[in-house]
């Protein structure tokens, strides 16, 4: 029996644990990137493993996130994460490279090579054939000091593509019928690993568009593997001597299989407020648009911005629209403007941004109230706009580009015949906003640079034997770290800074939940299903470590916010019965007794007593024997100083 080809690249890289399905595995991790809005917090955490310097083969940090510089909180983070960067051993790309994902796939990516980054959609990489996965910023740290990461060995997904896709169909259509048939849920512990004829037909910045969406599937990673197509692409960026060829053997056996047909789709859309609330061109109609946003890490290459200046050339805005664009990286920009497309835009009247992340993670450009914004992102969850009520679509760059010219909601097939759009035979190389870091010698006279938003990870202590606690909240189905932590201008500057940002945590849900919980001392949580889908962010879990939580409990956890609770010492518990859920109510006193031998002794079923309600239900926590000792000790940090100190 043959392996696909992500389990090849696991197999190959995993160093503890048996490599058997439901298992968890511990990988070698061989790249890491981060970001600056979890990137202070990762490396702080890593200063306080107290490591010298990493121990990847390449580790990058990226500015691309917090760049609106309105007060002195983003820019003394990005004199932190540079200088520490410096000393630690990794590349530092500076602010106006670009969004860490474009950047990686242009300059770092490898083929076969594992990547962990402090980012939900670092699986963009897995469109060169990368196991590329999205982490908290802890366990990054972990990985740069050497550290492997665990998973619970995944299903995987064979997604079969076959034909070619029509004109003005483009690969975000693709992704968005994978949501379409699989929804934000249906991704939990699985890869996506595509095959099939129609692989052939699409280009690695097609490719990383669909692995990049693949987050919202709630899915540990996605993978194409590494082709001709492939290695053009890393020949086009001079790294041709990086390319390796990767496939699934003939006869490997996927869990599942979904069989998708390029040439019957067609342009569709993510509707309001969730990226599998899927509908088609037609059934969406002729609608009204008032903004339209083109970029983000899932559509901002230069194949994309090609067929934006295509359609925008020699046209105007509509008046009633706004128009911007953000290129994902200074490469792509600067070839935009050596070619003249860049120039077609602006006489278009689209509005440029930088090459960040921009309005996708709420920094700018917010729409206006209750009106309709199509954007190219991957996410449009309620509120991350940054306007509470403002209407959300998830889009392809070809149907953005036409709905801004036209004003409303429209088909890009009404274009015709689709030309050719041939990506030039070399692309622009220069990496002048990529800093070096010094050598070992050099590193330890260097001073980290740090300003007064910039404070320590939040106190943790030992799993309590017995907890007692109040429920603080209690929140439905589907709750996104959007919900738990904000996004945005105001609040994205306090991501260094847990006791100033956790005045934000559940606002969303209930304004007066940060000062009640603070108040409380220890508390819990109740939520539904998918609990903290969407993005990697650990601030999550820090921000109510830091207001007392010692417990969340719920239906099903999404992945990495899982994860992160653990890393935090906070207790994710699951309801045996779901129906227990609608037992409980906020304000209820809620004991676990003996919870710290419990799960010492690898119990994964424990006692919930309700002493409000005089009831008991069950509750579970599978934990893996080392996530028990993690759990026992406080979190990941506790337990990685105990193991170093051994």
């Amino acid at each position: 029996m043959g392996l696909t080809l992500a389990e090849k690249i696991l197999k190959l890289h995993t160093i503890d644990g048996e490599f058997t399905k439901g298992k968890e595995i511990g990988i070698r991790i061989d790249q890491t990137l981060t970001q600056d809005a979890t990137g202070t917090m990762a490396y702080l955490e890593f200063e306080a493993i107290a490591i010298p310097r990493v121990k990847t083969e390449r580790s990058v940090a990226y500015v691309d996130h917090n760049t609106l510089q309105s007060g002195f909180e983003n820019a003394d983070d990005h004199l932190f994460i540079g200088s520490a960067a410096k000393k630690f051993g990794v590349y530092y790309s500076r602010p106006g490279n670009g969004i860490c994902h474009q950047v990686h796939l242009e300059r770092f990516g490898i083929p076969g090579k594992t990547l962990l980054g402090s980012d939900s959609h670092t699986p963009t990489g897995g469109g060169i054939g990368m196991i590329a996965i999205g982490a908290g910023g802890l366990d990054v740290a972990v990985a740069m000091g050497g550290g492997a990461y665990y998973i619970t060995y995944p299903k995987i997904v064979n997604v079969k593509l076959t034909g070619k896709l029509p004109g003005w169909v483009s690969a975000k259509d693709v992704i968005l019928e994978v949501l379409r048939i699989l929804t934000v849920k249906g991704g939990v512990g699985k890869i996506i690993e595509y095959t099939g004829e129609g692989v052939k037909t699409l280009s690695v910045p097609e490719r990383a568009t669909i692995t990049n969406m693949g987050a919202e599937l709630g899915a540990t990673t996605s993978i194409f593997p590494s082709d001709d197509i492939t290695k053009d692409f890393l020949k086009k960026e001079g790294r041709e001597a990086d390319w390796v060829e990767l496939k699934a053997d003939d006869d490997a056996v996927y869990d599942e299989t979904i069989e998708i047909d390029l040439s019957q789709l067609k342009p569709l859309a993510a509707c309001p407020h969730s990226p599998d609330n899927i509908k088609s061109a037609e059934e969406i109609g002729k609608i009204k648009v008032d903004q339209v946003c083109i970029g983000s890490c899932t559509n901002s290459s230069l194949y994309d911005m090609m067929k934006v200046a295509h359609i925008l050339k020699g046209k105007t805005v509509h008046p009633e629209v706004q128009l911007s664009i953000a290129p994902g990286s200074k490469q792509v920009l600067h070839m935009l403007s050596e070619n003249g497309l860049l120039a077609d835009m602006i006489d278009a009247g689209a509005r440029i941004l930088e090459s960040a992340c921009g309005p996708c993670i709420g920094m700018g450009q917010s729409p206006n109230s209750a009106g309709v914004s199509l954007r190219t992102f991957n996410r449009n969850f309620l509120g991350r706009s940054g306007t509470k009520d403002g209407q959300v679509y998830l889009v392809s760059p070809e149907t953005a580009a036409l709905s801004a010219i036209n004003g409303y909601f429209s088909d890009p097939r009404d274009l015709g015949a689709q030309p050719e759009f041939a990506l030039p035979e070399k692309f622009d190389i220069n990496d002048n906003m990529i800093t070096i870091p010094a050598d070992e010698e050099t590193a330890k006279a260097l001073e980290i640079k740090r300003g007064p938003n910039i404070k320590p990870y939040p106190k943790t202590a030992p799993l309590a034997e017995t907890i007692t606690a109040e429920v603080s909240l209690k929140v439905g189905d589907n709750i996104t770290t959007d919900h738990i932590m904000p996004a945005g201008a105001k609040i994205l500057p306090l991501r260094s800074n847990i006791p100033a940002i956790s005045k934000h945590c559940f606002v969303v849900c209930d304004e007066t939940f940060p000062e009640r919980a603070e108040a409380m001392g220890d508390n819990i949580i109740i939520g539904g299903v998918n609990y903290g889908q969407g993005s990697s962010r650990e601030h999550a879990a820090l921000a109510p470590l830091y207001l007392g939580v010692k417990a969340v409990i719920v239906k099903s956890f999404a992945r990495i916010h899982r994860a992160n609770l653990i890393n935090a010492g906070i207790l994710p518990l699951e309801f045996v019965n779901e129906a227990d859920y609608d037992k409980i109510s906020q304000g209820d006193i809620l004991e676990l007794p003996g919870i710290v031998g419990a799960v010492k002794s690898g119990k994964s079923v424990f006692t919930l007593v309700n002493k409000t309600k005089n009831e008991s239900y069950s509750v579970k926590c599978e934990l893996s024997a080392r996530n028990s000792e993690i759990m026992a000790a406080g979190g990941l940090l506790d337990f990685t100083r105990l193991q170093l100190a051994k």
